[in-house]
């Protein structure tokens, strides 16, 4: 296991290197909060459940610390020509307040997959912002032949060491902030984050479990754990809701490092994902996005095992469009049982939407959803089309299915009202 003697050659980051950055980055970066959560640890039958919150850091997301650790220690030549890097929305913000806090222009190309979110803020640094690839990997090719071109200075979202010694400085906060966690879950996309935090984690104490966590739409991480030394896994391509974490590859450095710190690679469906992302935001009152909320999903699904472990769960960021969030959202509710969608053909509208309203309230639900539809729209039922008769589709939250079942019953026995359908989960 690493050690805490400075880096050499190999290309393995060190403790030193890590507390290095930490002086470096101290006067730029916050100190995140650690919440426990009772609720979590119930849930996922740890013994206890603490919330590293990255999402609240500078940018939103902890890519701050290693961009300013990298970008402090640019000459001055290569200052002056200019920063160029790609990402998938977290690094573009964390490299474009670095270039404002160090008076450096900087470009960024990002993936169409991008949410608006992520781009206006990085433009909202001083950042020009470039949209190019389908995927990151095709961002990645573009902005390295334009350094080329250019001349301008890349930078790495995760394959630098001094990338991933400020990410590890999340590792000596844990330590700080939570003593008694014995395990660690991290996601993964490229490989800075969790080669940072495994390597303070294990310098620490070589006992500590490092779990990183992927996508099942981007799980490239674990086929490369598990090959020979100096293989890398490739994915062909890449399909997740998770687009922070959305990447085909590690790459040599970050290879290395996780083999060295990194026990164990898990991987979660987006549903789980999403039921994660709801889970945080209504118990946690935390807005995450998907990647974020990743290593939170891994423990509540039982992709890996916690029981009885003091387990630290890094919420690496919270960028995200409201409405984007607002759709994940409705999603988790709809895989934890507690939302349903329902076609139903009204008679006298609007006053039998009024009916259905009070009907929704006085069962104790939340009716989210109430779209007036087109007749004739392909409902399948004669009723609908009836001059007199508005096809109606409405969403409803309940505490659970039997109480959505008892919802719609109600709404039934209404004269005015006939249940269609309920709609299939999406």
């Amino acid at each position: 296991m690493t050690d805490d003697t400075k880096n050499d050659d190999t290309g393995l980051v060190t403790r030193a290197d890590i507390e290095a950055a930490r002086e470096r980055i101290d006067d730029v970066v916050h100190r995140t909060p650690l919440d426990t959560s009772r609720t979590f640890a119930d849930l996922s039958g740890a013994a206890s459940v603490g919330l590293k919150l990255e999402n609240v850091q500078r940018t939103g997301s902890f890519k701050i610390r290693g961009a300013y650790n990298k970008m402090a220690q640019l000459s001055a030549d290569e200052r002056e020509a200019g920063v160029i890097s790609s990402s998938a929305g977290n690094h573009a913000q964390g490299v474009a307040l670095a270039g404002q806090v160090l008076d450096t222009d900087t470009t960024i190309v990002v993936p169409d997959v991008t949410p608006a979110a992520k781009i206006e803020a990085t433009r909202g640094y001083g950042a020009e912002v470039v949209v190019e690839g389908d995927i990151y990997e095709r961002s990645y090719e573009f902005a390295l032949e334009r350094a080329a071109e250019t001349g301008e200075t890349f930078v790495h979202p995760f394959d630098d060491e001094d990338i991933i010694a400020g990410q590890g400085t999340i590792g000596l906060e844990l330590r700080e902030q939570y003593p008694d966690l014995d395990t660690v879950l991290v996601a993964i996309g490229g490989g800075g984050l969790i080669s940072g935090i495994g390597t303070v984690l294990k310098a620490h104490d070589p006992t500590t479990r490092v779990i990183g966590v992927q996508p099942e739409g981007a799980a490239h991480a674990k086929p490369t754990l598990e090959s020979d030394p100096g293989e890398i896994h490739e994915l062909p391509d890449v399909d997740t809701v998770a687009e922070g974490i959305a990447d085909t590859r590690l790459l040599e450095t970050t290879a290395a490092n996780v083999r060295e710190v990194v026990d164990d690679v898990v991987s979660v469906s987006d549903r789980d994902i999403v039921t994660a992302v709801t889970l945080l935001a209504e118990r946690a009152k935390t807005v995450v996005e998907g990647a974020g909320a990743a290593p939170l999903a891994a423990a509540l699904s039982d992709a890996v095992d916690v029981a009885d472990k003091h387990v630290a769960v890094v919420i690496s960021g919270g960028n995200v469009n409201l409405t984007d969030h607002a759709e994940l959202t409705r999603t988790g509710l709809h895989e934890l049982g507690r939302y349903a969608e329902a076609r139903l053909a009204v008679d006298g509208w609007p006053t039998a939407v009024s009916d259905v309203v009070e009907t929704v309230e006085a069962e104790g639900a939340e009716l989210d959803v109430l779209e007036r539809a087109r007749r004739g729209s392909g409902l399948g039922t004669d009723a609908v089309d009836h001059p007199n008769r508005v096809p109606v589709t409405v969403g409803l939250e309940g505490s659970g299915p039997d109480h959505l079942v008892g919802v719609l019953d109600a709404i039934a026995e209404l004269d005015s009202v006939d249940v269609l359908s309920s709609l299939p989960e999406e």
